[in-house]
């Protein structure tokens, strides 16, 4: 399944389409239970939200003018030694990832935050 696209640029490729695909094959490479799915399909977003499950939401895929988030749904309780988590810091249960055109994540260390994020989901 590719990468359903959501936010102002889902009909454009360019950098952020090429960024959530690379950031998709790295989730979908930490864990072989990861299951990937479209969500939260309506009129002013048709091709939905890009979702990634193990025993619950591990995180979600979002394209805007200037960045691609990522979402975890429980990136609060998350360990992040390597400081990944650069948005939504105030909130109590989630946390994200933006990444601008020349960001690049550091893959061994973002492939432990996604088994980090699955293992909570099937711990809890």
């Amino acid at each position: 399944m590719g990468v359903a696209l959501s936010g102002p640029v889902a009909s454009a490729r360019d950098w952020r389409v090429e960024k959530l695909d690379r950031l998709r094959r790295l989730i979908l490479q930490a864990d072989s239970a990861i299951v990937e799915s479209v969500k939260w399909r309506k009129p002013s977003n048709p091709a939905g939200v890009p979702v990634w499950e193990a025993d619950g939401i591990v995180c979600t895929g979002e394209t805007y003018k200037d960045k691609v988030k990522l979402t975890f749904a429980h990136g609060a309780k998350l360990e992040d030694p390597a400081s990944l988590f650069n948005a939504s810091l105030d909130g109590g249960t989630r946390r994200a990832i933006d990444f601008g055109p020349d960001d690049e994540p550091d893959g061994a260390a973002f492939k432990a935050l996604i088994k980090a994020a699955v293992a909570f989901n099937r711990a809890k």
